[in-house]
């Protein structure tokens, strides 16, 4: 069995996710691909989908212009496995508010019960790294990164909470859906592109 693993391709971290994306493969004995992926013909043909991060509002905004909004959703909907990462995050989500200049008009995917705060702490000079745990999903330590990160507020219903800082929840799932504050790209750590890649691999079966 191959998989078929793509990131939106149309802006921010992609490069990045790739190389880790391809590293966990490698590493967990899986075969695969890995593709940027930006149109919805590309999008249909996906096992998994990592949505990066990067200004999330003009990825939504040009996501919407060409057509892949619609499928991502459809796709996530039907059960295929997403990783949402900050502004990844951001899109996943039902409501999206921030910290600053307060609710924004920006095309969610509406897919998590999430309420999530932009900027949550602080603009780009104050992006920071600290540890975190993910322990529901046997990831005790993480070199989280955090740029620009938003934050979760409050979870609805089946929304599972992985991880915390400061009191501030920063790693989400639910089902087929994971949504992260921090970039786990930016670090040599690869075990939650591993989790992910298990993931895709359970749900293909």
């Amino acid at each position: 069995m191959s998989l078929t693993i793509g990131v939106l391709a149309i802006q921010g971290d992609v490069h990045e996710n790739i190389t880790s994306t391809k590293a966990a493969l490698k590493e967990l004995g899986v075969e695969g691909t890995v593709v940027g992926v930006k149109t919805a013909d590309d999008i249909s043909k996906l096992d998994g989908l990592i949505i990066p991060g990067g200004e999330s509002t003009t990825i939504g905004q040009l996501s919407l212009v060409n057509s892949s909004l619609k499928i991502i959703k459809e796709k996530i909907e039907h059960g295929i496995p997403v990783l949402g990462i900050c502004a990844g995050m951001i899109m996943l989500s039902k409501t999206a508010n921030d910290r600053v200049v307060g609710k924004t008009d920006q095309p969610l995917l509406d897919l998590l019960d999430i309420k999530l705060e932009r900027n949550s702490f602080g603009r780009q000079k104050e992006s920071f790294e600290a540890d975190i745990s993910m322990n529901s999903i046997n990831i005790p330590k993480f070199n989280g990164v955090f740029i620009r990160a938003p934050s979760v507020s409050d979870v609805g219903s089946g929304v599972e909470v992985l991880a915390k800082f400061n009191e501030k929840i920063v790693a989400v799932k639910k089902g087929n859906i994971i949504g992260v504050a921090f970039h786990p790209e930016l670090t040599e750590d690869i075990s939650l592109h591993k989790y992910f890649i298990n993931l895709v691999k359970k749900l293909k079966n």
